[in-house]
C-alpha cells in the first residue's frame, strides 16, 4: 500500500531538474532560474478526431498487457504524485519520492511478484542503474493492466521517438489559435500567446511534455517565433479514459494543434492547376479568417488561391484564398464535385467552385464608389453600362433587340434590364 507522506512541504523542497537531456526541450526566450519550479500540467478534455493519413499509421496504441521489456518512460510526476510516492527501491522495498525520480527514464521491465503476493510492474533506472518496481494497487496485474489507469507519473518516450522521426523539420499548419511558450529554462512555466489559425510553421524541436499529453511539439513561423504544443499521439500510459479525449477541447491532440502540409496539400495532382489562380466571388459568401471567425465576404471580392487541401472521405476541399485587396488569408470549404445544384444559392450551389467563383480579378477601380457597392450587392440602376450590369448580374439568359438600336437583356429571375442605343440602362422591370 502507497502511504501518504506526512511532510509534503520537504517532498517539494527537494524537486530539482535531475539533470537535462535530449528530451527536455525549450522555446527560445525561455530564461534560466535558480529553483526549479514544478509546474503542473492542466488536464484539459481532448477530442481526439481520426488521422488516418498519420496519426494512426504511426503511433500505436500499447495497453500495459501488451508492453514489451525495453519500452522507455518518463519520470513527470504531477501535485498528487508529489504526495502519493509510485515507485519502490527494488532493493530496499521502501518508496522513493516521485520528486527525486523528476525527469528520470524507466525502462520496462516486466511483472512480478512480491514476496506478500502483491503484482508488481518491474523498471530499471536508465540514469542510476537502480531498479524499481510500482506496486499495482490491487488485484493481479492480468486484471489491473486492462484498464486505463497504468502507471502514475510516466510519459510513453516512445512516442516522443517516433515523432522526432517523423516531424523533424517538417512543416504544419497551426489548426488552433492558443499556444504556449517557456518561460523557465529549468522549470515548468509557460505562457499561453495567441496564434494566427492556418499559419505556416516549421517544427525545431521534440521532447517530452506531460505524461496525459507527452508529445512537446516546438514550431517555429516565418518572423522566427517559436511556440509549443503538447499533445496526445498513442495515449499508451495516458492516465485518460477514452470519453476524455472526446470532450470539446481538440488542441492537445495533434490533430486539434496541427496539420501536415505535405501529406494534405495539394502541390500536385488534380488540384494542382488551381494554386495561384487569380479569382472573384460571383456571390457573397461565408469564408473564415484567421482568427477562426465567420465573416462575410462581398460580391466581387478578388483572390489568389493559396492552397487547397483535401478532406478526408469527403468530395469537399479546404480552400485558402489571400484577398488581393487587403493581403488577409481566408478559407472555405468548397466541392468541385456539382452532386447537388437545386435548390437556394446558399445551399449546396454556394459550395461548388464553378458557381462560386469566376476566373480572373473583377476590375472595379474605375466605378465610382457608390456604383462599385450596388454592384457588389447585385443591384442594377439607370446610367449602368453592359459591363457594370455583367458585373451586378452576369450574363442573361437571351437578349432581344429592336429596330431603334435599343437592347432588352432578360435573366431567369424575370428581371428585364433594357438599354437605349447608347449602351446604358434606361429602365429595369421585374416580371
Amino acid at each position: 500500500m502507497k502511504r501518504i507522506a506526512f511532510f509534503a512541504g520537504m517532498t517539494l523542497a527537494v524537486i530539482t531538474a535531475t539533470g537535462q537531456n535530449s528530451y527536455i526541450v525549450k522555446t527560445k526566450g525561455a530564461k534560466k532560474t535558480i529553483t526549479a519550479k514544478t509546474g503542473t500540467e492542466t488536464k484539459e478534455d481532448s477530442k481526439e478526431k481520426k488521422a488516418r493519413d498519420f496519426v494512426d499509421d504511426n503511433f500505436r496504441y500499447h495497453s500495459m498487457c501488451d508492453w514489451n521489456e525495453g519500452m522507455k518512460f518518463m519520470v513527470l510526476p504531477e501535485k498528487y504524485d508529489l504526495i502519493v510516492n509510485t515507485f519502490c527501491n527494488a532493493a530496499t522495498g521502501k518508496e522513493v519520492s516521485s520528486g527525486r525520480l523528476r525527469y528520470k527514464i524507466m525502462i520496462y521491465k516486466g511483472h512480478s511478484e512480491g514476496l506478500d503476493g502483491r503484482a508488481r510492474v518491474d523498471f530499471i533506472c536508465q540514469d542510476d542503474s537502480t531498479a524499481y518496481y510500482y506496486e499495482v494497487p490491487n488485484g493481479s496485474f492480468e486484471d489491473y493492466c486492462y484498464g486505463k489507469l497504468g502507471v502514475p507519473t510516466l510519459a510513453y518516450l516512445g512516442d516522443v521517438d517516433i515523432a522526432r522521426t517523423k516531424l523533424m523539420g517538417v512543416k504544419l499548419y497551426t489548426k488552433t489559435t492558443l499556444y504556449r511558450v517557456d518561460t523557465q529554462m529549468d522549470g515548468d512555466g509557460y505562457e499561453e500567446i495567441t496564434v494566427p489559425k492556418n499559419e505556416e510553421v516549421t517544427v525545431k524541436a521534440i521532447g517530452v511534455g506531460t505524461r496525459s499529453f507527452p508529445v512537446k511539439i516546438i514550431v517555429e513561423d516565418k518572423n522566427g517565433k517559436q511556440f509549443y504544443q503538447n499533445v496526445a499521439m498513442s495515449k499508451t500510459n495516458s492516465g485518460m479514459r477514452d470519453d476524455e479525449f472526446i470532450m470539446d477541447n481538440t488542441k492537445f491532440t495533434f490533430k486539434g494543434s496541427f496539420e501536415l502540409i505535405d501529406a494534405n496539400v495539394a502541390a500536385t495532382g488534380e488540384y494542382a492547376q488551381y494554386i495561384g489562380k487569380q479569382v472573384h466571388t460571383r456571390y457573397a459568401t461565408d469564408m473564415e479568417n484567421t482568427d477562426g471567425e465567420q465573416v462575410r465576404i462581398a460580391r466581387l471580392s478578388s483572390f489568389t488561391i493559396v492552397r487547397i487541401q483535401p478532406q478526408s472521405n469527403t468530395n469537399y476541399v479546404k480552400m485558402t484564398l489571400k484577398s488581393l485587396s487587403s493581403g488577409n488569408e481566408y478559407t472555405k470549404q468548397v466541392t468541385f464535385v456539382n452532386d447537388n445544384v437545386t435548390g437556394d444559392i446558399d445551399g449546396y450551389k454556394e459550395d461548388y467552385y464553378n458557381y462560386l467563383f469566376n476566373a480572373g480579378t473583377a476590375n472595379l477601380s474605375k466605378i465610382p464608389a457608390e456604383r462599385r457597392k450596388k454592384i457588389q450587392m447585385g443591384k442594377v440602376e439607370k446610367g449602368f453600362t453592359k459591363q457594370e450590369v455583367r458585373l451586378a448580374k452576369g450574363e442573361p439568359y437571351r437578349t432581344a433587340s429592336a429596330s431603334n438600336g435599343r437592347t432588352d437583356w432578360i435573366y431567369e429571375s424575370g428581371l428585364i434590364v433594357k438599354f437605349s442605343k447608347e449602351g446604358k440602362v434606361m429602365a429595369v422591370e421585374k416580371h
